[in-house]
């Protein structure tokens, strides 16, 4: 069995009446208490990113525009992004979790682990707020992890039901960051199409996989298997994160896709595989999508059993 790691921050961001609400945190921090995947699991505390640990992903003046735009009290700073008094710091803090558990994989102290943070990250773009998110946390992660460790490739790994588009902008030049998403298409972002490969010295280090709405299991996990795995392998990668949405699951409110906890529990398996051989077993995964509260328990609870290495009951 693995040791996992397992973080969670964000219940000060207050986004109120919201699908992306603190709820979602409390749901998933049951599953650290309250079952046998308990003794498995490393609880790991989170930090604060440093402004410059930020600023490797985001333009300063919008980490300042964040940070100003908490402080003076607005609500929100798109149609669908809220915002909070709290919520700068607790974004600081979301990014922060995920350098923490790099360094606690990088040391050995688990094996893997997994960040459920908020506010999310994926769509975060590098001057701009987007899609409930504010820093790109799996993006400012990577960069640490090559930055602070040495680590030379990163594979990141998005199953979130929506096209993680601050993260394909973060990196789409960059042969050093191998961006894997499969999402539904065309939905929001409306980004992500088979064609979007990435450019100059990045080209080929993009790989997209849209997927019609009502595509399930099946379709996940052959893109998994017959698509990325090939592809990963052939990179290998010092680590692997996983932009973990859950809101592919057949009944969240947010999305039109099929997948259950048996899907997202393959798909756990198989890079958990893919790390044992690239990666020294090195995973960290964070929390993006998930908003029918049943289901995103079921599915974290299927991803956390994978990456411990128990087999999903």
């Amino acid at each position: 069995m693995n040791k996992t790691g397992f973080l969670v921050s964000g219940y000060r961001h207050d986004t109120g009446a919201h699908p992306e609400s603190a709820k979602r945190l409390t749901v998933v921090e049951d599953l650290f208490h309250n079952t046998d995947l308990h003794p498995h699991l490393m609880r790991l505390q989170p930090r604060k990113a440093e402004i410059e640990e930020l600023s490797e992903v985001h333009d300063r003046l919008y980490i300042l525009q964040v940070q100003e735009a908490s402080a003076s009290g607005i609500r929100a700073l798109d149609p669908d992004t809220f915002i909070s008094p709290e919520s700068y710091e607790e974004a600081r803090l979301a990014a922060g979790g995920l350098l923490a558990a790099v360094d606690a994989v990088i040391k050995g102290e688990v094996n893997n682990a997994f960040c459920a943070v908020r506010p999310p990250g994926h769509h975060a773009e590098r001057d701009h707020a987007m899609g409930f998110c504010l820093f790109n946390n799996v993006a400012v992660a990577a960069r640490y992890a090559q930055m602070k460790h040495g680590l030379e490739k990163i594979l990141i790994v998005d199953w979130d039901v929506h096209h993680g588009n601050g993260t394909q902008s973060a990196f789409y030049n960059d042969p050093s960051v191998l961006y894997f998403s499969i999402h539904q298409y065309p939905h929001y972002p409306g980004t992500g199409s088979r064609n979007q490969t990435g450019e100059g010295e990045g080209a080929g280090f993009t790989l997209n996989h849209p997927l019609p709405a009502g595509s399930g299991d099946r379709e996940y996990l052959e893109a998994i298997e017959k698509v990325l795995i090939p592809a990963a392998s052939d990179f290998a990668p010092d680590l692997i994160l996983i932009s973990a949405g859950f809101d592919a699951h057949k009944d969240d409110p947010l999305a039109g896709m099929q997948v259950t906890e048996k899907g997202f529990s393959g798909m756990t398996e198989s890079l958990v595989r893919l790390a044992e051989r690239h990666a020294h077993g090195r995973i960290v995964s964070a929390l993006e999508g998930g908003y029918d509260l049943s289901a995103l328990k079921r599915s974290v609870r299927a991803h956390l059993s994978a990456l411990i290495g128990q087999k999903n009951r």
